[in-house]
């Protein structure tokens, strides 16, 4: 008994076991490899945003979170020429642009008048794989950017304040404002020759405070713009002439596309050619609904003939036009290569087929 008694006091005199060792903390998730922006300048473009906001998200998706882009609308970081400078330098990765001449020297043959006139037409003239992509691929590359996917919102119409343009003496003593956009300018310019039209130059987003104070009366705009950017308050009239085509440019840094390894590259491809596609199908859809709110906004909308449109085109003189602003360009970067010709000939066959 006294031996069974010490041996159950020895038991509990023993030391306890130690305890076993805690688990090592697992490790923390790893951090995007590269946190970039995408700067909208222009206000207002909802669609235009959504489609862009899509292209970011994208980014993450498809390069399995190395890449996180965070999207900044409206002119949060900036005007449109500050994108363009920080786009150069480094500091942003990606911007929307409308390519300027006095940004883009060869951005006037990104949207020639009276060349691509539907959705049709922009998606075979726009393709990756067709010449004028590769043109203003190279155009980008003379200025440090490279050119990723379009983002386009349609036909250009010309709204008025005074009366409705039906014939190009209509023009008569109109304000009218125009941009950086040389080819619109010199079509502007030539359809409306002899009436006393006058332009002032103005930045797209103050388009809407220069037609409400006086500062112009006239412009080019979009079925998009009249309604998203509020044009169709500031306008009585428009004529949906189609004689332009909006396609601006989603483009980054081209030493920083680079630097990218190709899965990366391949990343950033993809969301771009997805993103493209949802942004044609969406303003193409929209269009009908933006021709309708215009209209019972109280705007008054003349859709002219296809003769009548034609007058028109025979008085912008569109030869003279590529011959004076884009055969110069054509020819210092592709010498004796004919490449005016060819582009023109093809956007042209690419009108017949569609129209076909």
């Amino acid at each position: 008994m006294v031996v069974v008694l010490a041996s159950a006091l020895l038991a509990c005199a023993a030391p306890a076991p130690a305890p076993a060792p805690a688990p090592a903390p697992a490790p923390a998730p790893a951090g995007p490899e590269y946190k970039w922006r995408f700067g909208m300048p222009f206000i207002g473009q909802e669609l235009r945003n959504e489609s862009c906001q899509l292209f970011c998200d994208l980014i993450g998706v498809y390069s399995d979170g190395r890449i996180e882009v965070e999207f900044y609308p409206d002119g949060l970081l900036g005007t449109h020429d500050e994108h363009f400078r920080a786009i150069q330098e480094g500091s942003l990765e990606f911007s929307n642009f409308a390519p300027y001449v006095n940004l883009v020297p060869g951005g006037m043959l990104n949207w020639m008048p009276w060349t691509v006139g539907s959705y049709d037409e922009a998606a075979a003239a726009y393709d990756p794989d067709g010449l004028l992509f590769k043109v203003m691929t190279d155009a980008w590359a003379d200025v440090g950017g490279k050119l990723l996917f379009y983002t386009p919102m349609g036909p250009y119409g010309i709204g008025n304040k005074v009366r409705p343009l039906k014939t190009p003496e209509d023009f008569k003593n109109l304000k009218f404002r125009v941009s950086g956009s040389l080819g619109f300018v010199r079509t502007i310019e030539n359809m409306s020759a002899g009436t006393g039209l006058t332009c002032e130059t103005i930045p797209w987003a103050d388009l809407y405070n220069a037609l409400e104070r006086g500062v112009v009366d006239a412009c080019w705009s979009l079925w998009g713009s009249l309604i998203e950017e509020r044009h169709y308050e500031v306008l009585n009239y428009y004529t949906d002439l189609g004689f332009g085509w909006d396609a601006n440019n989603v483009a980054m840094n081209k030493d920083l596309w680079d630097s990218l390894p190709a899965d990366l590259q391949d990343a950033v491809w993809a969301a771009g050619r997805i993103a493209e596609e949802r942004d044609y199908e969406v303003h193409r859809r929209a269009e009908m609904n933006f021709k309708k709110a215009a209209a019972d906004g109280g705007l008054e909308i003349y859709y002219p003939t296809p003769a009548e449109r034609d007058v028109f085109r025979q008085k912008a003189n569109m030869p003279a036009v590529w011959a004076e602003l884009c055969d110069p360009w054509l020819e210092e970067h592709y010498p004796g290569q004919n490449t005016s010709q060819k582009l023109q000939d093809e956007l042209a066959r690419i009108a017949a087929e569609v129209a076909g």
